[in-house]
């Protein structure tokens, strides 16, 4: 069987942010056997142009999702939407189809109520247009999510449930 390998992308450029720890607790929930990485640099990445040539971010960005096998996003949710930095690292994939077919899970975190709906359901619009391969349970808000996490780490008994079958469907995805 070949080896699995996942990459997280943080909507958030925080390194404390709650966005990256749901990501490593995810990252933590897989089989031991699947290497799990996340993506450091999205603030590196130039503004997107379509006259640009791949600079030294965009080709390593590039290269990180060709290694992976499937991505799982994390973002926070910014006046209703996706933060500028992860949709600008998102654009440049537009025009070579590097998520083309590429298995995917969408996840928003909010200390809202709304979980950043409209996060992801403007990821989720995104990820559609690049032509991502995701089903009805490729998504999850998560809500409150401050009271979800204690010292780190996510530490909620539901939260780490819908996280295990947000592992178990996107391994299903790549399976498929």
């Amino acid at each position: 069987m070949k080896h699995i390998h996942i990459l997280g992308i943080s909507g958030s450029l925080r390194a404390d942010s709650t966005n990256t720890i749901i990501l490593k607790t995810l990252g933590s929930i897989l089989p031991s056997d699947i290497t799990f990485e996340i993506f450091e640099g999205l603030d590196e990445i130039a503004h997107f142009s379509p006259g640009l040539s791949d600079a030294e971010p965009v080709t390593r960005f590039k290269a990180a999702i060709a290694k992976a096998d499937a991505v799982v996003i994390c973002t926070p949710e910014y006046a209703f939407g996706v933060p500028g930095t992860l949709k600008n690292a998102l654009d440049w994939t537009v025009g070579t189809g590097d998520l083309n077919d590429k298995p995917v899970s969408a996840i928003s975190a909010s200390p809202l109520n709304s979980g950043g709906n409209n996060a992801l359901a403007s990821l989720l619009l995104t990820l559609t247009a690049l032509g991502t391969k995701k089903n009805d349970a490729s998504a999850l808000s998560i809500p409150n999510v401050k009271g979800k996490i204690t010292e780190g780490r996510v530490t909620d008994a539901h939260t780490l449930n819908e996280l295990r079958i947000q592992c178990t469907n996107l391994l299903g995805l790549i399976g498929s």
